[in-house]
């Protein structure tokens, strides 16, 4: 008698925050396949509209689409440093609208710098705009490198996600395995 196999199956959805441009993807990665974007694009918002009834509409968009798909996690990027006070500020914006949509889904939320996602994505930290969105086609089997740049940025997000996911739980364990 065999036993029975089961396939680890999960989404995850990267988003590249913005208020203007919101990057998402949701990929689907199971266990001995290669990952496949479900869902890959750009939220965007007027930026002729006042900015709460865009935080609104964002928030709206977000909540639509994790109610479509099964997400367990949503990686983001961590925002770091901004030259601009006012992109900063709406990047922040976004970026927290997103992470409490994604609690209130009961999905786990995962910040990672642009750096982490370069380094698990690329293989070094200082990879380009384009060789991201190339990794991006590679990695999840694209006919073309994926546009905008904030849909790649959102794809490198959630392959950077599965990457990092398993090295993440072994610490968990390891932590509590430590303090029993």
């Amino acid at each position: 008698m065999g036993g029975v196999t089961t396939i680890v199956r999960m989404f995850v959805v990267g988003i590249d925050p913005g208020l203007t441009r919101c990057g998402y993807c949701v990929v689907e990665a199971r266990e001995g396949a290669q990952p496949r974007a479900v869902a890959l694009g750009v939220m965007r918002t007027s930026p002729d509209d006042q900015v709460h009834h865009r935080l609104a509409e964002l928030q709206s968009e977000l909540r639509a689409l994790l109610t479509e798909f099964p997400v367990t996690a949503m990686a983001v990027e961590r925002v770091l440093f901004q030259v601009n006070v006012r992109t900063a500020m709406s990047v922040g914006q976004a970026s927290g609208i997103a992470m409490v949509e994604a609690v209130n889904a009961g999905c786990e939320v995962v910040q990672y710098s642009p750096n982490e996602v370069k380094s698990a994505v690329a293989g070094w930290g200082n990879a380009d705009k384009v060789q991201m969105q190339q990794m991006v086609q590679t990695l999840l089997g694209l006919a073309e490198p994926p546009h905008p740049f904030d849909a790649a940025d959102a794809a490198a997000l959630a392959l950077c996600h599965i990457a990092m996911a398993p090295m993440r739980a072994a610490a968990t364990r390891a932590v509590a395995k430590a303090g029993a």
